[in-house]
């Protein structure tokens, strides 16, 4: 006779993930693992008095979902500023931001992130808005930001100091002064490192609240995409405290000013090795982003053919820094949005093959948003992963206000590749990149499902519903290495789980970003239900 079950789903549509047993109609959970996967018959011997039976009623339950690429303490923290990720005009960031100042009035700085491009681009247009008080509000994609006046006078660079910058740039105008707006990090922490730093409590209450609505999705991993010390042990302390609801594998960010010494910090982190928090990744910056001038490309810009853009690690630093990461064991991930970032990265981990030979490193390409056909099949070649999120291609043209005009129509055809990666064999892994995009699978999903063609004549990238699952399960799992304990609905694997609200293979496309997660649920214990 079986041992009786905690948690018991019966009725339910369930998407294992596993190509041995991909469907499964009921599930039991003990303590924090998966205990049975059949059919409702063989579940009620797992059934007791004590046990939590939950009917599913013909509704999709699938593995905990694991975003591969956010940004989650940073993104928690700025949930206490002004969201402008709905603005559409100048007059509704003006409301935004004077409502925010309206109920903040003790607060002396005037914050906002989320914004899309095109909205302002001078310090003259939110000085309009507000000009007693310093505005700092970054753009959806956390690569270029846009300041006041008296915001620039604070910093100390509205007249050209003449700073040198390693990855920045301050707008400037005819005069030398500062326009207003601000490029790459080191171009917004002339700005941003005088906003004031939420406490260690108040951190932890943002942190403790970010995981909560994450939960709210069916999220129960994700992937930290910036990250030293000090961010990982906040998530420790959570752990610690009992208090943490998130998988969370968090990276060392190899900075250009980085030396060898200061890699050191990465291999300690990789040390921490917790049931919910853990290191092992050095996470890298190839290139900046299409919409600000800064990806790093083969051919000249469509709209500004003259602007040239250099990688923010070259060839020859890149590789002499990423060799001693994968010396040391470390997976490595390397931010490249541009087709001349994504082919110096993929030359750096072949180089570091040749260096130190070939293992099962699972080097990773983040973003990949346009990617030469040449480039394509040596993702399979070098074992590295496409980690990719679909919220960031344009959904049609008409919906896209920049991107387009940047990359150019000759470009389209090789933009945001998910199907034709697939097709040349490269390991496709689906994340929000939130804060740049909401982390809500349901709506990544649907643009993953829906997604237009720029150009008639441009290849149909979309992916299914199968292919989004899998690259929310088990393909992510895969990625960090996770692939035998989460990720699949399997006996004995953790019981990490979502059961949403509606049987999405039965939904139609358009209408997913309706389905909601009923119950979530991580290492064993329900942490939503709605």
């Amino acid at each position: 006779m079986a041992t009786r079950a905690d948690v018991v789903f019966i009725n339910a549509k369930v998407f294992t993930s596993d190509q041995d047993n991909p469907y499964a109609e009921a599930v039991a959970v003990r303590g924090n693992k998966i205990v049975y996967v059949g059919n409702n018959e063989g579940v009620q011997e797992f059934q007791g008095k004590r046990t939590k039976l939950i009917d599913a009623m013909g509704h999709t339950l699938t593995a905990g979902f694991i975003d591969t690429h956010v940004h989650l303490l940073w993104g928690s923290i700025w949930l206490g500023n002004a969201e402008l990720r709905e603005v559409q005009t100048k007059d509704d960031l003006k409301k935004v931001l004077l409502d925010f100042a309206s109920e903040n009035k003790t607060q002396p700085w005037i914050a906002g992130r989320g914004i899309r491009y095109g909205i302002v681009s001078t310090r003259q247009e939110l000085d309009e808005i507000i000009s007693d008080r310093p505005i700092y509000i970054g753009a959806f994609d956390g690569h270029t930001a846009w300041a006041n006046t008296k915001a620039l006078e604070l910093a100390g660079i509205l007249q050209d100091d003449h700073r040198e910058m390693t990855n920045g740039i301050i707008v400037r105008d005819e005069k030398g002064l500062a326009a207003g707006e601000l490029r790459e990090a080191d171009g917004m922490d002339a700005v941003f490192s005088l906003l004031p730093i939420p406490d260690a409590n108040r951190k932890r209450e943002l942190l403790k609240l970010g995981i909560k609505e994450f939960n709210k999705t069916g999220i129960t991993s994700v992937h930290n995409m910036n990250g030293d010390m000090e961010e990982l042990m906040a998530y420790a302390a959570l752990e610690d405290a009992g208090e943490m609801n998130m998988r969370v594998y968090v990276p060392y960010h190899v900075k250009p000013e980085a030396t060898e010494e200061n890699l050191k910090e990465a291999g300690q982190m990789a040390k921490v090795q917790m049931d919910y928090v853990r290191g092992g990744v050095a996470k890298f910056f190839m290139d900046g982003v299409w919409e600000s001038y800064t990806a790093f490309n083969v051919d000249p810009y469509a709209d500004e053919p003259d602007t040239k853009v250099e990688s923010i690690f070259s060839l020859e630093h890149f590789t002499r820094m990423a060799t001693l990461c994968d010396k040391m064991g470390l997976q490595i991930a390397v931010h490249a949005c541009g087709d001349a970032a994504v082919r110096q990265t993929l030359d750096g981990y072949e180089a570091i093959q040749k260096t130190n030979g070939t293992r099962d490193s699972r080097h990773r390409v983040e973003h990949i948003e346009v990617c030469q056909p040449d480039d394509m099949p040596r993702f399979k070649q070098l074992g590295v992963i496409a980690s990719m999120q679909t919220s960031h291609a344009p959904f049609s043209l008409e919906d896209d206000m920049v991107w387009t005009k940047r990359t150019g129509a000759q470009r389209w055809r090789l933009s945001f590749a998910w199907r034709d990666l697939i097709n040349a064999g490269a390991h496709l892994c689906l994340g929000s990149d939130w804060t740049v995009a909401p982390f809500d699978p349901m709506i990544n999903i649907y643009v993953a499902l829906n997604r237009k063609k720029l150009s008639p004549s441009d290849p149909d990238q979309r992916l299914t519903m199968e292919e989004c699952i899998l690259g929310y399960t088990r393909d992510a799992a895969y990625v960090e290495f996770k692939e035998n304990e989460k990720g699949q609905v399997k006996e004995g694997f953790l019981a990490d789980l979502v059961l949403f609200s509606e049987d999405l293979f039965a939904v139609n496309a358009e209408n997913i970003r309706s389905v909601k997660a009923m119950v979530t649920m991580i290492d064993g214990r329900i942490v939503h239900e709605s």
